[in-house]
């Protein structure tokens, strides 16, 4: 029905390499990603093979330093790419978000010989990674975790349990948060665990409304030992290298977002420009144009506010604020703009036979992850009016 194929957006890129990148991101989407993604979802198939291809192509690692086989690519370049990729499947742009944030850690707070034994692997060498912060009774408040790291030798025996683990069973690697001193914030440890762990034991994935194909599980350590040169930072240190991860993964969440509702935005044009009642495109009704321009000026918002963030980064300034605004504004956006879409097409929005109710479903769980959408307004709440007094 739809006879206005959607426009690439166009992309204002720093340098002729990364114009070359986002060439290449949409020459894989369209032959691996794209054509299949509808069907793999709702087979809830998790597209393990097209994250190695990632990583041989160097996309897994595009933030990080060249010298541990990163991308040597600015934050506003590899957000970009995450937004490419997530329009085409949430499930790969979130996954490639995920990985990025669970590399964090090490690329950051890890000794030269702790980066140059695992990052070449991690950024580029095929395997996939996982964050492990959240537990079952600790979410948003997760400086209240309990799961334990009990020092025995030159060892840590690990036991607990973590929750809402994207990737969960099926990662290489997991950056963990354990307890290992006194309660709060302070006594919480980073350690990177290897996904065949010993103790090790993913339990069933949840039942999603959405992102089918992406793995959520809980993860079970039952006394897991990790030996201490795989401790990531000092003891102690874990909750601040977890909030300084959390910055930077709340862009690639802004970015997913944007992905999301440009894809349902693209459906709905082309829709309403095909679809005929009355005996005109049904586009040409004021009513559903005003609704299609709010949904592009949110999209166009929403993009500026996550590049602005991402340039500060880049920069070297502090961004924590913009990027809970960002994160904040584009989920948003993006259930807004899918919801819209879903409407645009009417009863065909409501059925499987077109994508938009399912953008619309997947939109919802990024006003949830790494930080519940009221988390962030408390972040820039603080940031503007300081600490809440107690």
């Amino acid at each position: 029905m739809p006879d206005r194929a959607p426009q690439p957006v166009d992309r204002q890129l720093p340098t002729e390499e990364a114009r070359d990148l986002i060439t290449l991101v949409r020459d894989i989407v369209q032959r691996e990603i794209a054509p299949r993604a509808a069907e793999e979802e709702d087979a809830g198939h998790f597209p393990r093979e097209v994250f190695s291809l990632l990583s041989e192509s160097g996309l897994l690692g595009l933030p990080y330093d060249s010298e541990f086989g990163g991308g040597d690519q600015p934050y506003e370049v590899y957000l970009q790419v995450l937004e490419e990729l997530a329009a085409a499947r949430l499930t790969v742009g979130l996954g490639v978000s995920v990985h990025s944030l669970s590399c964090h850690a090490l690329a950051g707070y890890g000794t030269k010989e702790q980066q140059s034994e695992h990052l070449p692997a991690m950024l580029g060498g095929g395997l996939l990674g996982a964050y492990c912060l959240s537990e079952p009774a600790s979410g948003s408040d997760a400086a209240s975790l309990r799961t334990k790291a009990v020092r025995d030798g030159d060892d840590w025996v690990v036991t607990g349990t973590k929750a809402w683990i994207t990737h969960g069973g099926v990662a290489d690697f997991y950056t963990v948060l354990a307890r290992t001193g006194v309660e709060g914030p302070r006594g919480i440890t980073a350690f990177l665990v290897p996904g065949d762990a010993p103790g090790l034991n993913p339990a069933v994935p949840e039942k999603k409304m959405g992102m089918k194909g992406s793995p959520t599980a809980q993860l079970h350590f039952d006394g897991v030992r990790i030996p201490d040169s795989r401790r990531i930072g000092e003891e102690g240190q874990g909750f601040a290298i977890a909030l300084s991860a959390l910055d930077s993964g709340r862009l690639g969440i802004a970015a997913c977002a944007i992905g999301v509702a440009q894809a349902a935005l693209d459906e709905a044009l082309g829709y309403a420009t095909g679809r005929k009642q009355f005996g005109r495109p049904i586009a040409d009704f004021q009513g559903l144009r005003f609704m299609l321009a709010d949904m592009a000026t949110r999209i166009e918002a929403g993009r500026a506010l996550y590049l602005a963030a991402a340039r500060l980064r880049d920069a070297g300034r502090p961004f924590s604020r913009q990027a809970a605004m960002a994160k904040l504004f584009c989920t948003d956006a993006a259930m807004s703009v899918t919801t819209d879409a879903v409407q645009v097409l009417g009863g065909y929005g409501y059925t499987q036979d077109f994508p938009v109710e399912r953008f619309m479903r997947e939109a919802k769980v990024l006003q949830i992850v790494e930080g519940t959408n009221q988390i962030q307004r408390m972040v820039i709440a603080r940031h503007l009016a300081g600490p809440e007094t107690r």
